[in-house]
């Protein structure tokens, strides 16, 4: 049974198609400690000052810090700014 997703992942690579869109990862890019980008998420779990669940298309994100703010989000991508001092990933 894993070689399918094996095999899913080797033709990804040769062809050189972006991770994120093949096979439905989420993009998180960390700017320093005051900006995280999310690509590719489902839904926000929970949204208050020190902490921001996310569910992504795998698994769950959460974001620990000081003043969050969801500066902006669409159905695609979401901003968030504060301080963040953690961040913490579940499948």
């Amino acid at each position: 049974m894993k070689k399918i997703p094996s095999l899913q992942r080797e033709l990804v690579r040769s062809l050189q198609i972006p991770k994120d869109l093949a096979l439905q990862e989420s993009l998180v890019t960390l700017s320093g400690s005051s900006e995280i980008l999310v690509e590719n998420y489902r839904r926000i779990l929970e949204y208050e000052e020190n902490i921001i669940r996310i569910l992504l298309k795998k698994g769950r994100m959460r974001i620990e810090g000081e003043h969050l703010c969801i500066a902006y989000y669409s159905r695609d991508e979401m901003k968030i700014t504060g301080f963040i001092q953690a961040v913490f990933f579940d499948r």
